[in-house]
Formats: structure tokens, sequence, C-alpha cells
């Protein structure tokens, strides 16, 4: 007891327990990554209460280490989350008397899982509701026409491999895409590890290098995959710190592996299997449809079918039977599989009416057989080609609708094909001179690294050009058509093509940071979310299946009911067959005509196609929310500056009221203003070197100034060559009385209607000249508000700028309606008043400013060159930072939910229309009926024709575009898709 009081209370007591529990971590170390957690515990009066607390955590497996301080209690604890979970640690230190405060906030982490298995509506809800069961799971969001899922959860509470049992225990398959460590993965090819203990040092030291947080070896594969931070390290150190690992014996070389793409490997593999299954049952069932329809109708080629093996039972249908099992059972497994999983998750699919229909047609059949077989005077007719030729056109029907779903993310798989597989790392001397070049592959490039763009070559990653110029084409990431011009201090981006100059470029974004991958990733969101819309069909298959299974019942017990009562003519029966077999026949066409895939299917290929479609024009749509809420936009609020204007200060005109020059103003204006930083003032500067290059005068030529002096909200007073030169506004002229004459006050009237700034010269207290400068408005805007007009939605100006400027710029463009001198908390309270008269709001924005109105509106547009807040707030982002884009998210939102319409309609109309013909309603009268066989081909094709008429997306055009090189008064007005 005296030494712990003894015991400094500034020191903090450390126990490391990991040797405790070696034997039992060991084998996990490769595989399961620490987890820290940190809190507080009160009631610590001494070190005797850590040695307390440090027992109890002891009795825990997986406990790491422990850090405890007996000052203020903070406590640190390491730990094995697949041993033991933060839930359990804080139970155990409060039934030890300690009280914890301040415990950590439930940790969150996002993986995604590529499923297989999943057929429509029924199964993603089924994994989404197992998934939801699994503890520490926060959000589950599973994507039918994406085949994957996205889930949030607590790592310290379950893993991924928990959600992989909970995946597979509902009865689909799952792979892991990406985990919370996935970020900036390297995946190396090893060569030298000839032992376990090559595994472990190597392991040792990539863990102990600064900026790895996660390590998997796999010996068998001599594989290594590591979780990196670039702010700390790059791939090349990574591979060269594995190298210079290398001791005696032991010579280690590290290589760049890259993984298959497993989404299109698996969708690969799933076309095959679809396409090997058909083939193999057609050379199955083609042999029944000769054996049972079309030899017995072509005399006497078919004669011998006839031919009875014993009592009735005849060779045909012992042939029919052979050829028809290995249909039914074997390629037909799957739907008892799905089936079974289906069933005992108690939900119902699609495989449950294909087994209910092909195992009451085949094991009806087989009694029929079995009459036959037993008796010398029955006589029955056997479906045995109706099960089999309806597997066979199921199959064909999955196998169609895979390759034509594979198509509906095209432009997602362009997208990520723009970066290019290798670049050329320039290293530069102490001079900047290029010292060497060497060609590197694209995941190797870490920040900071110079990069050769040589013309014709596509840019690797996002960065700056630190030499050269030439132009860039970034029509495939912005959508904007002309290629774009490029110098020193320029940014360029990743996946774009230099023209014609050869450039450097110093990589600032490399790996998922750049802006290719953000784009990548922020559509792949969007195809995941699921849209409102939606809910209609996820409500309708939670009962579809179970209605069309009574729906069968009933067709075949009405069917069969009249028949005995003599209800309807015998003539109605077709050769061959009794009351009951017609009435089989009609239940079975029932089950296997209704397809609750369409319905499925109908919303999320076609948000696929959409949100793909919108990214290669250079529109972000965060998901399918934000398309159904677009669509029913009524008024669009624009800000002003950045959104409507350009955003930045420039000269729009300029006078002489003296006998100087232009070139001498220009002169004398650039030796005033060029030590200021008001953004005015550079415009003066930037258009004054312009005037002097015409004119042959070097650019960075500036007469030297003297007495350079600030009047703050006027301008500035200087010397230039023994003369006073004011350059400033009118009460900076009226300070040193500076006559005005009327010429001067017209200039400086005319242009402040027109909410433009005049910056006056005077030289030796003379007017000498004036700039107007102005924030331009920009070229399209104009003729999109007239545009958005035409389309039938107002627009609207809300800005904090003053009410002159506003009203000026309001005029211009061509909007009546302005709100001006208004604060962010103000533009947002203008958009829910909007809201509240029934408006459907879109608010267009840049700035930080924005963000409320942004998030207040039913739908926040962001200029993809405005902020990251702004960006991040919106729904929908324009990379290329044209309002001509507004129109593009709104019409292409009017025509994806048009054709989720039309989807819909399809699909609904099909099952309500095919269902009743399927169950006979027209035979009487027309004699028409569905068999079987052409029920099932019918329901395949219509999940087909679904995926299909959302692939027509893919053909919509911009309805709108502003052709600068004629004019901007020159548009082009699309207006179908």
């Amino acid at each position: 007891m005296e030494e712990d009081i003894k015991r400094p209370l500034l020191d903090s007591v450390v126990i490391d327990v990991s040797d405790n529990n070696n034997n039992n971590n060991n084998s996990n170390k490769g595989n399961k990554k620490l987890r820290k957690i940190e809190f507080k515990i009160r009631e610590i009066k001494c070190a005797s209460c850590v040695g307390s607390i440090e027992s109890v955590l002891l009795q825990l497996t997986g406990i790491e280490s422990v850090v405890v301080s007996p000052l203020n209690g903070q406590a640190q604890i390491k730990f094995r989350p697949h041993l033991v979970n933060v839930k359990q640690i804080k139970e155990a230190i409060e039934d030890a008397g300690f009280p914890v405060d301040d415990f950590p906030d439930q940790e969150i982490a996002v993986c995604r899982f590529r499923l297989k298995g999943m057929m429509c509506t029924s199964c993603s809800e089924s994994i989404e509701r197992a998934l939801s069961m699994v503890d520490g799971v926060t959000k589950a969001v599973v994507g039918l026409a994406l085949e994957e899922a996205k889930i949030h959860y607590d790592p310290n509470i379950t893993d991924t491999d928990r959600l992989v049992e909970a995946i597979e225990d509902a009865g689909f398959g799952a792979e892991l895409i990406s985990s919370e460590n996935d970020f900036n993965k390297l995946h190396l090819k090893l060569e030298g590890l000839n032992s376990p203990d090559d595994v472990t040092f190597i392991q040792s030291i990539l863990e102990s290098t600064e900026g790895v947080n996660h390590v998997e070896m796999d010996f068998t594969e001599k594989k290594v995959s590591i979780g990196y931070d670039p702010e700390f390290i790059g791939p090349r150190s990574l591979i060269q710190r594995i190298e210079e690992s290398s001791n005696g014996s032991s010579i280690y070389r590290a290589s760049l592996y890259v993984p298959p793409k497993g989404k299109d490997s698996e969708r690969q593999r799933e076309i095959e299997l679809y396409r090997n299954q058909f083939f193999w049952s057609c050379l199955f069932s083609v042999p029944v449809l000769m054996f049972s329809m079309v030899l017995p109708m072509l005399p006497p080629y078919g004669d011998w079918l006839e031919y009875k093996i014993h009592n009735m039972l005849t060779v045909g249908m012992l042939l029919t039977w052979i050829f028809c099992t290995p249909v039914q059972f074997i390629i037909g497994k799957r739907f008892y599989v799905g089936s079974y999983h289906a069933l005992r998750r108690k939900s119902a699919n699609m495989d449950v009416l294909v087994a209910l229909g092909t195992n009451a047609a085949y094991f009806y059949s087989v009694y029929v057989l079995i009459k036959a077989l037993t008796s010398d005077t029955f006589e029955g007719q056997d479906f045995f080609e109706t099960s089999a030729m309806l597997i066979s056109f199921i199959l064909l029907g999955k196998y169609l609708e895979v390759v034509a779903k594979g198509k509906t993310s095209d432009a997602l798989a362009k997208l990520t094909e723009l970066a290019p597989e290798s670049a050329n790392l320039i290293t530069l001397d102490a001079e900047g001179n290029v010292a060497s070049e060497m060609e590197i592959s694209t995941e190797l490039i870490q920040r900071n690294d110079i990069i050769k763009i040589v013309p014709g070559a596509k840019v690797p990653v996002d960065g700056i050009v630190v030499d050269g110029q030439s132009y860039v084409n970034e029509s495939m990431i912005t959508g904007e058509a002309r290629p774009i011009a490029k110098k020193t201090g320029d940014k360029v981006i990743g996946g774009t093509v230099n023209e014609n100059g050869c450039i450097l470029v110093k990589a600032t974004h490399v790996g998922p940071e750049t802006a290719l991958s953000q784009i990548v990733q922020l559509v792949e969101a969007a195809q995941m979310a699921r849209a409102p819309v939606q809910k209609l069909a996820d409500q309708i298959s939670r009962f579809f299946v179970p209605i069309v299974v009574v729906v069968a019942f009933a067709t075949w017990l009405s069917w069969f009911i009249t028949g005995v009562a003599g209800l309807y003519p015998r003539h109605l029966i077709p050769s061959g067959m009794d009351k009951f077999e017609l009435a089989l026949q009609f239940g079975i066409s029932v089950l296997v005509i209704a397809c609750p895939c369409a319905l499925g299917l109908a919303t999320p290929t076609a948000v696929m196609v959409a949100t793909g479609k919108g990214a290669s024009l250079g529109v972000l749509i965060k998901g399918g929310n934000a398309l159904e809420k677009t669509h029913k936009v009524t008024t669009v609020v624009f800000d002003k500056t950045g959104t409507l204007t350009i955003g930045k200060p420039l000269v729009v005109s300029t006078v002489l009221f003296s006998n100087i020059t232009m070139e001498e103003l220009c002169n004398v204006a650039t030796a005033a203003e060029i030590n200021s930083e008001h953004p005015i003032a550079k415009a003066v500067v930037d258009y004054a070197k312009t005037v002097q290059q015409k004119s042959g005068l070097p650019a960075h030529h500036v007469t030297e100034a003297k007495d350079f002096e600030v009047h703050l909200g006027a301008g500035v007073s200087v010397k230039v060559a023994d003369r006073m030169v004011l350059v400033g506004n009118r009460r900076l002229m009226d300070s040193y009385n500076v006559p005005v004459g009327p010429e001067v006050e017209q200039y400086i009237t005319e242009n402040e209607q027109l909410a433009r700034t005049c910056v006056l010269v005077a030289i030796e207290r003379e007017v000498a000249g004036g700039f107007a400068v102005s924030d331009p408005v920009k070229t399209e805007a104009k003729h999109v508000i007239s545009y958005l007009t035409f389309m039938g939605i107002s627009s609207i100006m809300v800005t904090g700028d003053n009410w002159a400027t506003a009203a000026a710029i309001g005029k211009e463009v061509g909007i009546e309606k302005v709100f001006a001198e208004t604060d962010p908390v103000g533009k947002a309270d203008r958009i829910k008043d909007l809201q509240a008269r029934g408006m459907k709001v879109a608010m267009v924005g840049d700035g930080i400013n924005d963000s409320p109105a942004l998030v207040a509106a039913d739908v926040g547009m962001a200029i993809g060159a405005g902020t990251d807040v702004a960006i991040e707030a919106a729904d929908i982002v324009l990379m290329k930072s044209s309002l001509e884009d507004v129109i593009t998210a709104i019409d292409l939102s009017r025509k994806t939910i048009s054709r989720i319409r039309q989807n819909y309609v399809w699909a609904l109309g099909y099952n309500i229309l095919g269902v009743p013909i399927a169950a006979g309603i027209l035979y009487p009268f027309t004699g028409i009926r569905l068999p079987p066989w052409l029920a099932g081909a019918c329901m395949a094709a219509s999940s087909l024709s679904v995926v299909c008429s959302s692939l027509l997306l893919q053909s919509y055009k911009k309805p709108f575009h502003v052709h600068e090189n004629l004019g901007p008064t020159h548009c082009t007005k699309t207006l179908t898709a």
C-alpha cells in the first residue's frame, strides 16, 4: 500500500497482456485488426484501483493492452474485436465498481459486398432483413440491379465474416468488395518468402512503418494487401521498405499485383453459367419436344413412339421421362435451392413459382407414367415437355436478362477505364532539370511525384502543371466539349487527355482521392440508393407470390369443378386430355406467367442507367431519391456570384477623358495597382497587362511607383514618374478635390445602372480615364432562364449583394423575382417560404454561404467549381460549372421517372393481362390458351423487356446547348430524349 501511495500520480500505468493472450491470438494476428477505445473511469483513488481494473480486464479474452491514468481516470484499451467487444469491456469495469464516463459513440464502418443468387425485390428485402438482425449493423442497403450490398456496422461488435455468414444463411452468396480499410490499399506479389517466419518478419516491418494501418498476409499465394495513409507514405516507398528488409539469405522482392475486377469477372461467370445451363437444358428439352409434340404429328415417322412396352406405357412416354428428369432435378436444381431458402426465411420469390409449376407438371406426369405401367386400360396425358421447356425458356430469359443488365452499368465502366495503366515518372535534380525518366504503373504514383504528360497521353492522376503548356480535353470527365488551355499553376484532372503540348504535372491526389475515383464512388453510391418510387414494387412483392399461388390454385379448382359439373362443352377439352389435366395446365400457366422480377427491376435499372449517363454528361446525381425529387421541381432559385455570374471581376469597358493613349493609361494604372490585393485592382492590372502585350510591351513591364498609399473603400494614391496618380472611385476623387465633369458623371451613372464598378484614373488632379469592372454574367445564363420558363419552371435569384446590382443582373438574365442583401440563413428562409406556398424548389449555388439553402431546398445543385462544403450539401453536382446542366439534370430526371413509370405500366400491365389469359379467361370464347411452356417464355420476356426499356436511357441527349463559337444567342433545343 505504501508503494502505491509513493507512486507518482502523473504516471500512467501501462499493462501489456499480449503475452498472456499470445497462444490464443497468434493465429489471428495476420488477419484481425487491433482496435482502440478511449474513455474516462471515475472513482479511481490510487494505483491499486488501476490494478483492480487490470485484473478484471485480464479475465476477458482479446484484451491486448490497458493504459489508465490514476490522475484523471483516462483509459485507453487495445483489444481484438473478434474476441471481445466494447459492451463487454464497459460492463466488466462497471461490475468492478468503477463508473464509466465519456464512453465513445458507436464507431461506424462501411463495407460493400457483391451478392449472388438474387432474383427479385423479395430477395433484396430478405437480405436486408437478415443483415438488420445482426448485432452491430446500423444500416443495410441492397441494390437489386447492381447486385451489391452496402452495410454500416459497428466493427467493435461485428465484422465482415459475420455479415457474410448472415447473407449465406439467408440463402445467397456474398463476396467482400471493400471494407473500412480499403480506402488506400496496395496489393503486392512477394518473392523470397520461404517460411512462416518470413511472413511474420515482413508483417512486423510493415506494421511498424508510419502511415500503415492494415496488413493482410497470404503465405500460400505469396501476396500482401496493405492499407496505408497517403499523407505519410506511398506505394513505391512500401515496396522499397520490403526490399530493404532483406537480410542474409533472405532476399525479398515485391511487385505490383492487380486483383481481377470482381464485378466484371463475376458478371461474366454468371453469363456463362446461364448460357451453359440453357444449352444443357436444350440438349435434353429438344428431344422431349420432338418425342411428345413433333414426331407424333408426322406419321409414319412417329409411329414407333406409340409402341407399348408394358400395359399402356409407351416408348415415347418413357423417353420423355428419361430426358426430362435431368432438366427437372439437375439443371433445375437452382430453383429448388432458391425456393428452400426463400421459404425458410418465410418469404417467396420467382423460384417458388417456377418450382411449384414445374413440380406440378413433372410429378403429375410421373403419376400418369406409373398408372400407364400398372394398368392396361388407363389413358392419360403426360406433361414432361411442359416441365422441360418451361425451365429452358426461363434459363434463356435469365441469360438474356443478365447480358442486358450488364449493359446498364456501361457508362460507369467507361469512367473506370479512363485512367491510364502507366505513367512517365520524372526525377528532377537540385537545379530543376530532368535527371531521369522511367515508366511506372499508375497505381505506384505517390503524392508530389512529377509526371511527364506527352501529347495524346492521358493524365494519370489529379495534379498541378509545374512546367509547359497545352490544351487538355476534359469532355470525358466534365462534359465540356472544348479543350481547356493549361499552363503552369493550372489544375489537371486524372483521366483527361493532353492534346498537343508536353507538360510536367505534380501529383496532388492519387488513388481513391482523385476526382475520377470520387465520381465513380459517388455514382456507385447513387446506384445503391433506393428511390422512393420503388416502394410500390416493394409493397407489391410482399404479397405477390402468395396471391399468385392462391389464384393458380383457384384457377385449377374452378376449371376442374366446372368440368366435372359439365358447365362447359366437352369439345373445349383438347384430344388426349381430360378435365383434370386441362385444369392443371391452366393452373401451371398462371404460376409461371406471373413475374415479380419485372417489378423489382423497373426502378433500379433505370436509376443505374440514368446516373451513369448523367455522370458521362458532367451531371452527378446522388441517387434515385435526388432523381425523383428533381423531376417535381417547379422553381429554381439561383445564387448570383459564381452561379449566374463568372465569379471573378473583369474589366468590361474603358474610356479616355484626356489626350493620353490607352497604353499610357494602362501603364499608370498598373504601376498604381500592382501592389494591391483587392479583386477589382487585380482585374484592372490583368486587363492592363493584356493591353500592354497587344501593344508590344512585355507583360512584366511595370513603371516604378513611389509613395503608395491605400485609402480604404476608395482606392489608392501613388507617384508615378513624379506625377500624382489616383486610382479609385468617385469618393477618392472628391477627397483630393479632383473635378469630375459631366462626361465623367454620365459614364459613372450609366455603368452603375448596369451594376458595374467604375475605377477612375486621375493624373495630376485631372481625370484621365476610367475602367468599368463587373462580374460578368455567364454566356448561357439568359438562355437557360428562358428555357426553364419554356419548361414551365420559374426562376428566382437570391444574393447577398446590394439591390442595385442584383436588380441589374436579374434584368440582364431575365429573372423578374430578386431577393438581395440576404445572408446565408436568410437564403434558407426564402427557400422555406417558397416551399410553404406549395412550390418544389431547387437551389443552385457554389459557396459555403449557399450550403444552408442547398440543404433546405428540395433539390440542391452545386456548381462543380464551388467549395467542397457546397458540393457535400448538394443532391446534384454540376461538374463543369455550366448552367446548361441545370436543364440537363431536370430533363434527365423527368425522362428517368417517365421511363420508370413506363416500366411499371409494362410490368404491372403484363401481370394484370397475362394472368387472366393464362387462367383461360379467353379460352371459352376464342379457343386461345397459353400452354405452360409458352407462359414461361412470356414471363422471361417480361423481365428482359423492362431492362431493355431502361437501356433506352443510354441514348439520352442534352436538350439544350449554347454554341459559343456561333455567338451567345445561338442555341439548340432538343425536346426528346
